[in-house]
Formats: structure tokens, sequence, C-alpha cells
């Protein structure tokens, strides 16, 4: 079956190279000739685990090409519309404006009885947007299949989804959509084969599933920041209560894991898309619902650094602060609305020096943010340092040693803003251990200085040459101006 993809940014490359994993025969389509090129050799322009892997494959075989001309969508069966929904500038609604134009560019080289299936997270309404874009063309199939992939698991997420949604006209019931609903069957042949459930509803409900999917679990990720909180405040443990809730068959542990929120381009502005759109259907719970979800997960960044000015004695300025994360999450290069990049700027704006390290995202962020410094070794970032925050739950800063870390530092201080070191081993080497949630704190560690070891500071060896050249400074380079709401927020679809 040949297949085209529109737009081939985080969501488009993936779904385009598992289509061909499946044996399809593939075109990506997308305007960014950068892009084009580094996919087309096989290399992902971001990273994401097991896709060069992918890109490779279908290269070899001819399956998969890309290319930046829309003609050479024409003769595709199906057409599957992967563009950016980003924040609107001048709103919390998601700005269609990728989404649209790739729809009217697309419109000449549709083939008689082809499928135009959308996939990006869109608000309630756009497809009868789009049906209007493509009334002129009567023979060609409409339909949304939306997306639930997660970065760092994207790959298995498409090759194993939980379930396949259509959304078609009428739903499914109606006559009208089972030309669509046979279109998508065939694409996804070896996944229905494989017993994956498949859900054929109205447009409606497809444009609202992923919306409220990812509202319900920032709702989770909020409430449980919400009673760790509640927890520093009575001298109970979130840890130990987000465990025992999870048992309950009814709740499940998933997303129910204390720290310090969560970010990235699609969780945050879905929620406030969501919002919007229940603000223009006038639907006032849901509204304020995910204004209280959102402020919770803004709130607990600001939180973090109130801790870390705690743990510096009421004094942030001139303090030596090391960042452990940049990326806003695990297993992704992707900065957008860090949590973690976020603190760090607000840590530099109070007047603190901060260095920050990540394994992968690094270069997205000193290019992004030339203020702050940028060390790619974390036995370097650590040297010196008065200050450790632990902002981004990479597997290499979980299995740091306490004693060989505590020999790199000048203070013994670690803010786990993940709750994911073993508080009781750091302490036990002298380690002042402060987590979210969890009152794991004792006395304010002595001031050490730093001994030369040879032992590894984590299993896996570290590079020494920087991949970017840290900027060096004593001052703050943003304004140390007190704020209540975060310094960066999310930036356009990539």
């Amino acid at each position: 079956m040949k297949i085209s993809v529109i737009g081939c940014g985080y969501l488009g490359a993936v779904h385009a190279a598992t289509l061909a994993s499946m044996g399809h025969t593939v075109v990506g389509i997308d305007v960014d000739a950068n892009k084009v090129d580094h996919l087309g050799r096989g290399f992902a322009p971001f990273h994401e685990p097991g896709l060069d892997e992918l890109l490779q494959d279908g290269r070899a075989t001819g399956r998969l090409t890309f290319s930046t001309d829309f003609g050479d969508a024409a003769g595709a069966q199906v057409h599957f519309l992967c563009l950016g929904t980003p924040q609107s500038k001048t709103s919390d609604g998601a700005d269609l404006t990728f989404l649209v134009s790739a729809t009217k560019a697309l419109l000449p080289h549709l083939s008689r009885g082809a499928a135009v299936v959308g996939k990006s997270t869109v608000p309630v309404g756009t497809v009868d947007m789009l049906r209007g874009i493509l009334s002129r063309r009567p023979d060609v199939l409409l339909g949304w299949n939306p997306e639930f992939l997660r970065q760092g698991t994207a790959v298995k997420d498409s090759l194993v989804p939980d379930r396949l949604v259509y959304g078609v006209p009428g739903g499914k019931a109606s006559a009208e959509g089972a030309g669509v609903t046979a279109a998508l069957d065939a694409v996804y042949e070896p996944l229905l084969g494989a017993g994956i459930p498949r859900l054929v509803c109205n447009f409606a409900t497809a444009e609202l599933i992923k919306s409220a999917s990812n509202a319900f679990l920032a709702t989770k990720v909020s409430f449980i920041n919400a009673m760790a909180e509640l927890c520093d405040a009575s001298g109970a443990d979130v840890t130990e209560l987000s465990e025992a809730m999870g048992l309950d068959p009814r709740i499940g542990n998933r997303y129910l894991h204390a720290g310090l929120g969560f970010g990235g381009g699609c969780l945050p502005k879905d929620v406030r898309s969501f919002r919007a759109q229940a603000a223009a259907l006038d639907v006032s719970s849901v509204n304020d619902w995910m204004g209280v979800v959102d402020s919770i997960n803004l709130g607990q960044r600001l939180r973090t650094v109130e801790i870390a000015r705690e743990l510096c004695r009421g004094f942030l300025s001139g303090r030596t602060v090391t960042v452990l994360g940049a990326a806003f999450k695990p297993d992704t290069d992707d900065i957008r609305d860090s949590p973690a990049l976020d603190v760090a700027l607000q840590l530099a704006a109070a007047g603190a020096h901060v260095t920050v390290t990540d394994p992968k995202a690094i270069n997205n962020a000193w290019m992004r943010y030339p203020q702050l410094r940028f060390e790619p070794s974390t036995r370097r970032a650590l040297e010196g340092a008065e200050l450790v925050l632990l902002l981004t739950e990479w597997d290499e800063y979980r299995s740091l040693s306490p004693a060989v870390a505590g020999g790199l530092v000048r203070r013994r201080t670690v803010l786990d803003a993940r709750n994911v070191l073993d508080a009781a081993a750091w302490q036990a080497q002298g380690w002042t251990v402060r987590g979210l949630g969890t009152n794991s704190v004792a006395e304010p560690a002595p001031v050490v200085e730093p001994a030369e070891t040879r032992r590894p500071l984590v299993e896996s060896a570290e590079t020494r040459r920087p991949v970017v050249e840290p900027v060096e400074t004593r001052r703050p380079l943003v304004e140390p101006v007190e704020t209540r709401r975060p310094l960066i927020g999310p930036a356009p679809v990539r």
C-alpha cells in the first residue's frame, strides 16, 4: 500500500518509519529541506531510541523515502496529516496554521478515492473545518486517527499501541464511514491481526480522546504533586503514599510519581488547549479544573526554586549550583517547556552560578539559552558545586555514586526534585538530601574541599571533551527579577 505522511517532525517521522516497517511503501513530505535530508540518510534530527534503525531499514529496503515536493505524494491511497499544532502565540488555543496550509498544498495531488487521515492533536471542530477545504473533492475520504506516542518510547508505542482510534463520518454505525474504516484497517492490518483493540467513533469523539487522555494524565501528575506539598506540611512521605494508592486497581500507579512536574511539547499545551475548548463551549467546570491542574504544575517549578533557596540558607546569589538534566524528560533531547531549564533560568535570575549538564539535550539547550553555562561531563559539572539539583531523571543520574560525587562537590547537598535517589544511601555518605514531599532532609552539610578520585562516577564511561564551549561567568546573565510565572514556555512543535 502506498502511503504519504505529511509533516515529518517527531510524530510524522516515527509514523512513517513504523508504517514502512509494516511493509507499506511510504513517502514522507516536509517543507524543511534540512530535516528531509537527515531523514533521507537514515538519521532523525532528534533523539528517539530505535528510530534511526527503523529509518535505515526503510531506506535499505526502498520502502521509505522523504521529499519536500507535495507532488511526490500523488498516487498514495492514504495520506496521514502529522503537522504540529503548537499553542497559539495570542491565546491558549491550538495554532492550526501548519495543518491547514498542508491540507491545501496536498489537495491538487489527491487521487480519486484516497483517504486523508489526521493524526495531530486538535480541538473539536477541526475536522469540520478541513471538510470545508476538501469540499471540492467529494471523492476523497476523510478520517481522524489520533496518536498516543510518548517520547522515549515512541517506536514501541507505534508498533505495539494500546489501542487504535478511528474517527469517521457518522461514527461506527454509519455507512458513510465504511470507506475510511476499511482504508485504515488495511494500513494497520498487522496490528489488528496481533489483537490490538480498535475503536471506531465520530469525529468529535476522536478529536477529544487525545485531549481528554492527556488532561487525565496531567490531572494525576498534578494531584500527586499537590499531595507532595501536603506531605511536606504534615510530615508524611509522598513516595509511600503514592505506592499505597497505586496498589488500588481503581487508581493504578502510572503517572502517580511526585516531582517537578510535566513539560514538553504536548502535555502542557494540550492542557491549555483543552481548557480553551471548554471555555469556548461554555463548560466552566472543565475550564476551572484544567486551570488548577496547570497552576499546580507550574507551581512545582517555583516551589523547587524556593527549596533550593532554603538549602542555600536563604541566599542563592553567588552560590555555585549544578543542575542535572536539561531535557523535559529522560530518553529525549527535547527541551520544549522543560521544567529543568525553567528552574535553571530562575536560579540564574536569582544570582546563582548555574551549570547544566545532560546526556542528550545539551546542544539544543545551549543554542536556545546561551546565558546559562553548559557542561557535557557530569563529573566536571559537579566539581565545586554547593548545591546539586536532580531535575531530569536520566538513568545515569539515578545511578550516581554518592561517595564519588561527594568527592567532587564543595557542599554535599542535593535537591532530588524527581524523588528517584536512595536518600538513605546518600545521607550515609554525608549528604543533605531533600526531595519533594519526602521529608528526606538533614542538617546542612559541611563545606568540603573536592577530592581527586579515579573511581567512575557512574557505570558507563564519560567523555572529557565538551560538546559546546561552556560560558564562564560570575554574574547572572538574565535579569535577577523575582517572578511568579515560569521563565520559559512551550516552543513550536518540530
